[in-house]
């Protein structure tokens, strides 16, 4: 019998929290769509041969306050070292002004990616920051808004390589040895399915080779700083594309790359104030010459103008994105790293050339004193060149023994050799450890006098040494006062639109709340500071988290085993493709290569395909916008013997439960193929029924959409993906650090052996308080709001497609081209009408063009769905205005939106500022503004400038 206090316990409360409507609110739901509870619900809408038999075998919930105490516990088993390690990763020092107003803001990491720029413009600005600084420190002339880590922008730059190489016969890439393990594992795990040939050497011998393409490391592994000079123009006179990692702290000293002749620059921004994370998320930067624009992997920001000629910032060349070229898609990136490209971006902001240079000037300081002390007490360097790392022979057993007992991570090499490298955290006392450690030697160590022994040209030819000007831009020259900094990062944060503003409606993307308490641990030191490549008795907290997480994402899967590793939801695709296609080499049946795809598939799903070597048939969807069962019966039947596999959408991409997934599965099945079932939609799925049960052999989740890891403004996102038994032998493993329960042979797909693992903790937090019980009924709360929602409209709007008693799942598309074919009002034009009103478009034009896809997820309130739909009624309405000849058709709020506040200065409009400004009662209060009218697309992309403007444009 439950004690008094027992029963005054409420483990339920964060479910409460986190659900948005109230009990009474529900009740009122379910009454207007004639059912008499969340479980008739279910009967009606989901079919019973794939509901779960038993709930789900996790933890129940557990309060805010004890999955929190119970996190730190588990936090506290990892032991924080001071990391010499190095190898892509190094402590650093996020100014406490970002940390706070941004990487800890839920303005800056519930916001979307900035697809709507004119309620995007400041987190664009941070951005085309980011890529300023790229250009400036790379010396090239374009660059990327980031990619997901180094090892995986390698990975592009081979690809792009071989796109844009003359040396059209060639199969072969070269790569230096030297280079970073992990990077030279994902490099090999890209090439083996795209049949590339990696030819492993030091790059003195790259121009010897018959390649397209070559991928050299700055800064190698050893810390030797590279004579490009001497290497690229080999390589080139052959035809061959060189892409060159650099560190990014190095560039701030050290000769540009694409000064000395490169193709491709790309690297690595995490030291720039974004905490290690135990391998992650960091962004990666990537640039390369403006000749090679069109083949550029990821996204771009560009400038534009807006309708009244302003300057405005926006995504340039959307069109090259995978969503439109599928499976000639330049790559199968969808998320990338916003969030830290921000921070990095910032973090230079911040400090300022000036800074920059002081920062990276005491880095190889340090380096030059550690050395000459560590030379001079006999240990050899086999480095000669250096920025901030070092590499001696002799690791002995004692240096190991004092290490450890001074809580030191050195980097330990294969071949007896030890390495360390230095970062901007180090101080004099640090040194003066670190020389005892290695040396032996209790005196002491006197930094200051060996301080005035040292300078840069003794660590780096002085050919080498940066003289050119960097970062001169007036935004990395202004904010060094925290009153300036905070005050820009406020003026930013003020241009966007986030969750914190209202309901983010998008369809396929599940915008539901994060939770402050899930994002409280991922700034904890235990957690933030550690290194990915720690000896493992120093991760057991990260090892028990990962572990926890695997099981449970396991059983909401109904699968056998999960890998963390993917840092997005198309990585996970990639790798679930690439154990499929293990699978079928280790049964003989390697010539397997097709993959069948519906026509409504995400863009990511044809692009991923074609990375992991496969050809795509589209197998056509019928008038409800169902998988065409016997279309994709012939198909099957007519590619048999090849097939490899089928990418599958379930609740379709077209918002229904289709009856016929289990014979879908089965039919795959019979023909020798595997399911991917994409886990997009696996929010209408949690605790009801489960890809595993279903029939399906592997699926990707995204983190980001269902368990409530932000998406940060365009990223982070986490893809880890589930598999059944025969499949978990092939999942990635991971050359430096390896994953229990995988084969050795496996190659990693991520920079680090668990990806984003940094973020993981948000995802633990969320099935920790809402365990078995929350986490089921937010699936069936997303259901009845969409259901709700799609009622609502329904009585407005056509309704594309329904499922089974005319319910839909967790989201539905909305049909606008009758209202176009009436009045030339277009989805763009609602999309931007939307934010007059307050709110951020839905997903638009896809998977249907002309429609919007609306998902209101289960954390909205009752009172802001409402808004929603009053919203779309009154929008409706004004279209009626237009078609009656009320309002002109081509000079009305629908066709001028957004309006700003600019507008009201010189209103000439031929309606009112109320009805144009101010459409809601109570507005003219509270209203958020976008800072530019609706961007001209055509103008930006044939005038594309993809570095920061000078601040006399926007005057």
């Amino acid at each position: 019998m439950k004690s008094t206090l027992d029963q005054l316990q409420n483990p339920q409360e964060f479910q409460q929290r986190h659900i948005g409507p109230d009990q009474q609110e529900t009740e009122s739901m379910l009454e207007s769509l004639g059912v008499d509870s969340l479980d008739d619900l279910l009967v009606e809408t989901v079919p019973n041969k794939i509901r779960l038999p038993k709930e789900l075998n996790i933890p129940s919930a557990r309060t805010e306050q004890k999955a929190l105490q119970d996190l730190a516990e588990i936090a506290g088993q990892n032991e924080l070292y001071s990391n010499y390690i190095g190898m892509g990763y190094y402590p650093t020092v996020t100014p406490t002004v970002i940390l706070r107003n941004v990487l800890e803001n839920p303005g800056w990491y519930t916001a979307y990616t900035p697809y709507q720029p004119e309620i995007a413009q400041g987190r664009l600005e941070a951005i085309i920051n980011y890529q300023q600084m790229t250009i400036d420190l790379t010396g090239m002339e374009l660059a990327s808004a980031s990619l997901l880590d180094e090892a995986t922008a390698a990975a592009e730059a081979m690809a792009m390589a071989k796109r844009v190489s003359k040396n059209k016969k060639s199969n072969q890439y070269f790569v230096d040895q030297n280079a970073f393990p992990q990077t030279i594992d994902v490099i090999k795990t890209r090439a083996e399915h795209y049949g590339f040939e990696i030819i492993i050497d030091e790059p003195s011998k790259a121009a010897e080779h018959d390649v397209f393409g070559a991928f050299i490391q700055y800064t190698s592994n050893t810390g030797e700083v590279l004579d490009l000079a001497s290497i690229i123009p080999g390589l080139q006179a052959n035809n061959a594309i060189v892409a060159v990692a650099a560190d990014i702290m190095s560039l701030i000293m050290l000769t540009s790359p694409g000064s000395l002749g490169a193709d491709i620059v790309l690297g690595c921004s995490q030291r720039f104030g974004v905490p290690m994370g135990f391998g992650g998320p960091h962004a990666a930067y990537f640039a390369t010459r403006d000749k090679f624009k069109r083949s550029i992997p990821g996204r771009i920001i560009g400038v534009s103008i807006d309708s009244n000629k302003r300057p405005a910032l926006r995504m340039a060349m959307q069109t090259r994105e995978q969503h439109i070229r599928r499976e000639k898609a330049t790559s199968n990136i969808c998320t990338a790293q916003v969030l830290l490209a921000n921070i990095a971006g910032f973090y230079a902001v911040y400090h300022g050339p000036e800074g920059l240079k002081r920062i990276a000037n005491r880095i190889n300081r340090y380096t030059q004193i550690i050395s000459q002390a560590l030379t001079a007490k006999g240990l050899i360097q086999v480095n000669k060149n250096f920025f901030d790392t070092l590499t001696f022979q002799g690791m002995s057993d004692d240096i190991a023994k004092r290490a450890a007992e001074a809580n030191i991570n050195l980097r330990i090499d294969a071949n007896g050799q030890f390495g360390l490298s230095i970062d901007e955290t180090v101080t004099d006392a640090e040194i003066e450890k670190l020389y005892s450690v290695i040396t032996g030697d209790t005196n002491g160590l006197d930094v200051k006098q060996l301080d005035q022994q040292v300078s840069a040209t003794q660590s780096i030819p002085s050919e080498l040494i940066r003289n050119d000007e960097i970062l001169t831009h007036p935004v990395f020259n202004t904010h060094h006062s925290e009153t300036e900094m905070l005050r820009y990062l406020k003026q930013l944060e003020n241009k966007d639109f986030s969750l914190a503003h209202g309901m983010i409606a998008l369809g396929s993307c599940t915008m539901k709340l994060n939770a402050t308490s899930e994002m409280l641990p991922i700034t904890w030191p235990e957690f933030s500071n550690i290194h990915p490549f720690a000896p493992k008795d120093q991760t057991k907290g990260y090892q028990q988290m990962t572990q926890d997480l695997e099981q449970w994402l396991a059983e909401i899967t109904g699968y056998d085993a999960v890998s963390l590793q993917p840092n997005s939801g198309a990585q996970g695709e990639y790798a679930g493709l690439l154990a499929i296609q293990k699978y079928h080499e280790s049964r003989d049946q390697g010539h397997r290569n097709i993959c069948l795809i519906p026509s409504s598939a995400h863009g990511t799903n044809p692009a991923s395909a074609q990375m992991a070597n496969m050809k795509v048939v589209i197998v056509n969807c019928d008038e409800n916008g169902n998988v065409d069962f016997e279309d994709l019966k012939t198909k099957a039947e007519q590619v048999s013997d090849n097939l490899s596999c089928l990418m599958i959408t379930y609740p379709s991409t077209h918002g229904v439960f289709e009856e016929s997934i289990m014979d879908i599965c089965n039919l795959i099945h019979e023909h020798g193929g595997q399911v991917y079932m994409d886990g997009a939609n696996m929010n209408a799925q949690v605790g009801i029924t489960s890809p595993g049960l279903m029939g399906s052999d592997v699926s990707h989740l995204n983190l980001h959409k269902t368990f409530s890891i932000p998406h940060g403004g365009g990223g982070p996102g986490v893809g880890p993906i589930g598999v059944k038994q025969h499949l978990a032998e092939f999942l990635p493993n991971h050359a430096v650090t390896s994953v229990d329960g995988v084969e050795q042979q496996n190659g990693a797909v991520s920079a680090a052996p668990y990806g984003s693992a940094g973020v993981l903790p948000i995802t633990w937090m969320y099935i920790a308080m809402l365990g078995k019980e929350g986490v089921t009924n937010s699936t069936k709360m997303a259901l009845l709001n969409a259901n709700y929602l799609t009622n609502k409209l329904s009585e407005h709007y056509p309704i594309l497609y329904r499922g089974r008693n005319n319910k839909v799942a967790h989201e539905c598309i909305v049909d606008l081209r009758p209202i176009k074919a009436d009045t030339g009002i277009t989805e763009v034009d609602f999309a931007k009408r939307l934010m007059d009103y307050g709110f951020h478009a839905p997903t638009m034009s896809f998977p249907v063009a002309g429609t919007f896809m609306i998902e209101p997820t289960e954390s909205e309130p009752l009172c802001e769905i409402n808004r929603f739909i009053d919203a779309m009624i009154a929008i409706k309405n004004e279209t009626d205005k237009v078609k009656s000849g009320e309002w002109q058709a081509d000079n009305n709020p629908l066709s001028n939106a957004p309006h700003t506040k600019v507008d009201l200065l010189n209103w000439d409009k031929p309606y009112s500022i109320k009805d144009g400004l101010f459409p809601v009662v109570g507005q003219e209060i509270n209203k958020f503004w976008p800072t530019v009218n609706r961007i001209d697309d055509v103008y930006g992309d044939r005038n594309l400038i993809c570095s920061c403007p000078s601040p006399d444009e926007y005057r």
